[in-house]
């Protein structure tokens, strides 16, 4: 089985005692443009091997990092969503952080389901993305990677989104219900934003989902639906990092890399689920 930083873990470090558990989704359903996305996982844990041991100023490897066995995607999305539910739901019960390696982005909903009812408390979720996901539904399926923050509202999850660039009108009315706080790429491109604060009543235990085309597709091209106009690598990093100040990381998810056999974007997706881990 392939292990995330492999190559630079003791044995200590890579033991089930670990503090941030990675679940790999090698899930591919609703893919709407571009395909690939089953294999990120893998690309992601593969490129891992290349990391040094320090990112920034951190050294979260020192922490614990465990691989667990990748979720069986050869089910209904309703009971791939539940298994991973399960997953995550056992990593915060445990005290740990769940890393889900994605995979499509419909995937976000069983992961945050599991840690939502692992901790029973308000959950808000900081969202970078190119696109806003708030679709009731998409091409007939519920639980579609572009309806996936839609599904998460529903269920009573606070919003923030960064980087976003293409939506609908049906989700800029559902941003509206929602109260979905939301600065978008235009203006932290154009503004050249790295730090926007939450409103005050936004939940302390936050939960990220981080869909790599978030990132501007010079920088990141391994994606399915890329969009001009992305946000900068840490530019990216920084409005997270921001974002957690004051508050608690209960887990993450980094989707959507699809990986197109250039390394260097499998190497960045690898890069940024490293700094979120130092970021947590």
């Amino acid at each position: 089985m392939s292990i995330f930083l492999d190559s630079e873990l003791t044995a200590s470090e890579r033991s089930e005692d670990a503090r941030f558990r990675v679940i790999p989704v090698p899930l591919e359903r609703t893919v709407s443009y571009g395909s690939g996305t089953a294999k990120g996982p893998e690309a992601i844990i593969e490129a891992s091997n290349e990391l040094e041991r320090i990112t920034g100023h951190a050294e979260p490897c020192v922490e614990g990092i465990f691989t667990e066995t990748p979720v069986d995607c050869d089910a209904a999305l309703s009971e791939i969503m539940e298994r991973l539910a399960q997953r995550t739901e056992a990593a915060v019960r445990a005290g740990k952080v769940p890393v889900t390696l994605g995979g499509e982005h419909s995937l976000s909903y069983g992961a945050v389901m599991g840690v939502a009812r692992a901790l029973g408390q308000p959950l808000g979720i900081v969202q970078i993305d190119a696109h806003a996901d708030l679709r009731n539904a998409y091409q007939g399926e519920k639980h579609s990677h572009a309806s996936v923050m839609h599904l998460l509202a529903g269920e009573g999850v606070r919003l923030a989104q960064f980087g976003v660039r293409a939506f609908s009108s049906e989700e800029a009315q559902s941003r509206a219900k929602n109260h979905v706080f939301h600065v978008d790429a235009e203006d932290l491109v154009t503004g050249n934003i790295h730090a926007v604060d939450l409103p005050e009543d936004f939940p302390k235990l936050v939960y990220v989902s981080f869909d790599v085309d978030g990132l501007d597709p010079a920088l990141m091209p391994a994606t399915g639906t890329p969009v001009p106009g992305g946000l900068g690598y840490y530019q990216a990093l920084r409005l997270v990092e921001h974002a957690l100040k004051d508050r608690k990381c209960v887990g993450f998810d980094v989707v959507e890399l699809a990986p197109n056999g250039n390394a260097a974007w499998d190497f960045t997706a690898a890069q940024i689920v490293y700094r979120l881990m130092a970021a947590c």
